[in-house]
């Protein structure tokens, strides 16, 4: 897959409706005690971390769950997880803390400024319905020139994603991250990137650091 550097991203007024308007918590209330993608996808994912997270860095995994994906040979200073499912986190070894937080209530993040050296968003970017506003908040909490790294697969809650994701295809996706991550206005060297194994889930990333 080519990313064209020139394509851009149109969206319509009802771009973050999703078929699932209820009440985040509810859908999420009940654990889901798997992964998300397949060990192939996963396996890629890893390997972006360990490309891009140093050691002994303090890690904010947001719309974290059961697993992180962090590369297990490496040490992090911490592993913060923010999430919907306060069981799943509490069985996520690799997080040092947790705590639950609506996103879509609220994108404010209960955390200091500069408090992290890396950002992660797995899978989970297209149940946004405020998504600049997070990508703000996460340049604000990431120290300067630290990493967010972004992936998504073909893999999600349907009714849970929004009319954007949903209406676009994988390339295009990448896209609209960009444009997100743009319009926050506090993020530079923004690569797009197709990490996809063979015979597996398909696997994409967004990075770009802080200002």
């Amino acid at each position: 897959m080519v990313f064209e550097k020139n394509y851009k991203i149109q969206l319509t007024d009802d771009a973050f409706r999703r078929a699932d308007e209820a009440p985040d918590e509810k859908f999420y209330a009940i654990p889901r005690f798997t992964s998300h993608i397949d060990l192939y996808a996963i396996e890629a994912v890893t390997e972006i971390y360990r490309q891009y997270i140093p050691e002994n860095t303090a890690v904010l995994d947001l719309m974290s769950s059961l697993l992180s994906h962090l590369p297990e040979e490496i040490h992090y200073q911490r592993v913060v997880g923010l999430g919907m499912n306060a069981r799943e986190m509490a069985n996520n070894k690799q997080l040092t803390d947790s705590l639950v937080h609506d996103l879509n209530i609220n994108p404010i993040l209960p955390f200091g400024n500069n408090d992290f050296g890396a950002g992660l968003i797995c899978v989970s970017i297209d149940y946004l319905v405020q998504p600049v506003a997070v990508l703000k908040e996460m340049g604000r909490v990431l120290k300067s020139k630290s990493p967010l790294i972004i992936t998504y697969s073909n893999r999600f809650f349907e009714t849970k994603a929004t009319a954007a994701w949903l209406s676009l295809s994988d390339d295009q996706r990448a896209y609209l991250i960009k444009s997100f991550l743009t319009e926050a206005g506090c993020f530079e060297d923004i690569e797009l990137m197709d990490r996809s194994p063979k015979a597996a889930d398909p696997l994409f990333a967004v990075v770009a650091r802080v200002v």
